[in-house]
């Protein structure tokens, strides 16, 4: 028998994965497994999905649904940013420590085809449905749920924040989500994540020197020292801080002796020569 490859159809995509889930053992991976059913069941009521309205496959540690495109995605992302939390709280209350579940999430959209084969299920097949799957495994998402005290930590696509959620329709506020670029093999892909991105690393301010800077000029130390005494930023000139023997200069540790300055902050100008004049003790 023989199973033709049906038309691609625009579907709104909905991804899930369990936290962890490889480190459980059998009878916690079953019930974790049953209740990410539940879970998605509540969702997709409070979001007026009905069940010839959806396609789901079972991944074992997460699922893959397939939402009509009559369903208004606002529907479903207000209903991922409240019902799913909640069903989440509800159940890790009462669940053992092995058997708590935390999850990401992916909302995107694209054309979805079905390749089936005889005897076998799934064959779902989509170039927009592997990006989607590509955002689920970014490091930003995985990194935003271990270091939240959440249950669940959402990402849209791009298309799915440009269409929907920058518009602020009711129950979406796009300043809660921040956008991150995600590299995943071979592409470069833009995610948006609800909530704030802990990972992001400061951005320095205009003129800062970088960390590790080997620019003598701008850090104050060959081979870009590590600072081990920044001083406060202050905007009467350049904060100098002395400890002992070292000197840090806007973050920048000078090391050597400072003849003169017995511990305590300078501010302003700063001269340091290199030569030293002999017969006049206590200057450099």
């Amino acid at each position: 028998m023989t199973l033709a490859l049906t038309e691609p159809v625009n579907r709104t995509i909905l991804l899930l994965d369990i936290e962890d889930f490889s480190r459980r053992d059998d009878v916690a991976q079953a019930c974790l497994r049953r209740e990410l059913h539940n879970v998605v069941e509540d969702t997709l009521a409070e979001a007026g999905v009905e069940r010839n309205m959806q396609y789901r496959e079972d991944r074992g540690d997460g699922l893959i649904v397939l939402v009509s495109a009559d369903i208004p995605k606002t529907a479903l992302l207000r209903a991922l940013l409240t019902s799913t939390p909640d069903v989440l709280c509800q159940y890790n209350r009462l669940a053992s420590s092995s058997a708590q579940m935390r999850l990401r999430m992916v909302l995107a959209a694209g054309e979805v085809a079905l390749d089936p084969k005889h005897g076998t299920v799934g064959g779902l097949v989509g170039h927009d449905l592997n990006q989607s799957c590509r955002l689920l495994d970014a490091d930003v998402l995985r990194e935003a749920l271990a270091r939240r005290e959440t249950d669940c930590v959402l990402g849209v696509s791009h298309s799915v924040y440009e269409g929907v959620v920058r518009h602020g329709h009711r129950g979406l506020r796009p300043e809660q989500f921040h956008h991150a670029a995600v590299a995943v093999k071979k592409d470069r892909l833009d995610l948006w994540l609800h909530g704030p991105l802990l990972s992001a690393a400061p951005v320095p301010a205009p003129g800062a020197a970088s960390p590790g800077s080997s620019d003598v000029g701008a850090s104050g130390a060959a081979g870009g020292q590590a600072p081990t005494s920044a001083a406060a930023p202050t905007d009467r000139g350049v904060a100098v801080t002395f400890s002992g023997a070292n000197a840090s200069f806007g973050g920048s540790q000078v090391l050597g002796d400072q003849t003169g300055v017995s511990g305590g902050r300078v501010t302003g100008d700063v001269v340091l020569g290199s030569v030293r004049r002999e017969g006049r003790s206590g200057q450099s």
